[in-house]
């Protein structure tokens, strides 16, 4: 019941709170300007992301409030967001005079938040062995540790680079939030799943502005805190000791943007260019030169993340059965 009352609070303040945040970026001539390397042809207000950050954190701390002693890695995720909305919204600001904020400071303050969850507890600190009777190895902090900060940092910057088409990186989140929901809930892990399906609520009460005519994106702002929000999810609770099936899961769920970025990345490296300058080499930027329309592709996309989805779903119910 609290996981379904986290969703739909998030749901109803993402709702409400977009039309408000959209004339706020009108007024104070806050726009995603349009370039080369962007689909848009028009300034679109930004601070979208405001919406889902808000929807999240209300509605987690409202139904279930950390407490105990597992609270602290909680609370470090919601520090971590507003760390990330932070930067991210100075970095959209910069956006709106057509400048580069410092990638090495977005960086810093992404590694900062990731290590902040993980001195707090929330890492992958143990791995059970399949068909081990039980047994499990004990990873050393010197593995655990870089372990998760890499995973999350590198999510982040997934949904990140995600974020380039109107409603993809929300329906996106959407779809990942509600797959390790239910992935948390089937484990027992009730704290997680509120998280996640907050996440999900408020990223779908977006996506009701955002889809394709988008009338307000999320920007930095928004996207690297939903990359955050998932990434750290992923690696508690239910995740700190997990057989390798359980491992796949996560990385299934967020399957769509974690080997889109590898693909990218790859060619990028491959092409002597910095891996962190955006260029027009994603999925979703092939599909729309192969002749999709924006609402074709993000639909295709759609469903490619949820075919991902459904297989964590399935392996889960495997290893669970």
């Amino acid at each position: 019941m609290r996981i379904w009352a986290a969703g739909c609070i998030a749901l109803a303040i993402s709702l409400l709170l977009v039309p408000l945040v959209r004339r706020c970026a009108i007024r104070w001539r806050f726009y995603d300007m349009p370039n080369a390397r962007k689909v848009h042809r028009t300034p679109l207000p930004l601070l979208g992301g405001t919406a889902i950050v808000a929807g999240f954190l209300a509605a987690s701390l409202l139904v279930s409030p950390p407490s105990g002693p597992g609270a602290p890695v909680y609370w470090s995720i919601f520090g971590g967001t507003l760390m990330l909305y932070a930067i991210g919204t100075v970095d959209d600001f910069f956006k709106t005079r057509r400048r580069d904020f410092s990638a090495g400071v977005r960086l810093l303050v992404q590694v900062g938040a990731a290590t902040w969850v993980a001195l707090a507890g929330g890492k992958v600190h143990t791995l059970s062995v399949p068909f081990g009777g039980g047994h499990y190895v004990v990873l050393p902090a010197a593995i655990s540790w870089p372990l998760t900060v890499i995973w999350i940092v590198g999510v982040i910057n997934v949904f990140n680079f995600l974020d380039g088409l109107d409603g993809l990186a929300a329906g996106i989140g959407v779809i990942s939030g509600v797959t390790l929901t239910l992935f948390a809930y089937k484990a027992g892990d009730t704290q997680s799943a509120v998280l996640a399906a907050g996440l999900a609520g408020g990223a779908l009460g977006f996506l009701r502005y955002n889809f394709y005519p988008a009338r307000i994106i999320m920007g930095d702002a928004g996207s690297t805190c939903i990359g955050f929000v998932l990434a750290a999810v992923s690696a508690l609770g239910a995740y700190k000791s997990a057989t390798l099936v359980s491992i796949v899961v996560p990385v299934l769920a967020l399957g769509l943007p974690i080997f889109d970025a590898i693909r990218v990345v790859i060619g990028r490296a491959r092409r002597r260019q910095p891996v962190y300058r955006p260029d027009q080499t994603h999925s979703h930027h092939r599909l729309l030169n192969a002749g999709f329309s924006q609402v074709q592709t993000v639909t295709v996309l759609y469903l490619v993340s949820a075919c991902f989805a459904l297989a964590s779903v399935i392996l889960m119910l495997v290893q669970r059965g």
